[in-house]
């Protein structure tokens, strides 16, 4: 291979990472198995079963296109409920699940434009916790504790072993 092929295949790869032309959600499908940007508004973040999806409609159900976060790439990516409301470009192979196309968010990088620069998840955030409390075993309340007085035996003199002697 020639030097100038050789610049203009690496221009092309540099141009296919930076800087490309995304694809809209629609054209989504048409680019199975290919790893391309693919853009569009996440109206909202929801959860499901521990996984977490960035809609790009208002149903899921017939929406062309969806980004999935699994918990185990979460505190990677970062806060991904800042991106709700904005326009984003993500980067990545476009698979097939029931049908429908999707992304699979892994890495912060693969998030370019507006949502590049998402915070990342606090230190004490726990994807297995909900809200403040975290899920552990149930046990059955316990009831009210009952006391014993304890009776002291009149000091005798005696050994403790020995029997009480009575007068």
């Amino acid at each position: 291979m020639k030097l100038w092929e050789q610049v203009a295949t690496v221009a092309l790869l540099l141009s296919g990472i930076c800087g490309a032309d995304c694809i809209p959600i629609e054209h989504a499908k048409e680019h199975v198995g290919d790893n391309v940007c693919v853009t569009g508004k996440v109206l909202s973040v929801t959860e499901k079963r521990g996984v977490r999806f960035l809609n790009f409609c208002e149903d899921y159900r017939v929406c062309p296109f969806t980004v999935v976060v699994f918990n185990r790439d979460l505190r990677d990516v970062g806060d991904i409920y800042r991106l709700s409301g904005r326009t984003i470009e993500i980067h990545g192979v476009v698979k097939l699940y029931d049908d429908r196309p999707e992304i699979i968010l892994k890495r912060p990088r693969q998030l370019t434009g507006e949502a590049a620069h998402i915070p990342a998840l606090p230190k004490s955030f726990d994807v297995d916790r909900k809200g403040k409390y975290s899920a552990g075993t149930f046990s059955y309340p316990k009831g009210p504790r009952k006391t014993s007085k304890q009776t002291s035996k009149k000091d005798t003199g005696a050994p403790p072993d020995w029997p009480e002697q009575t007068e």
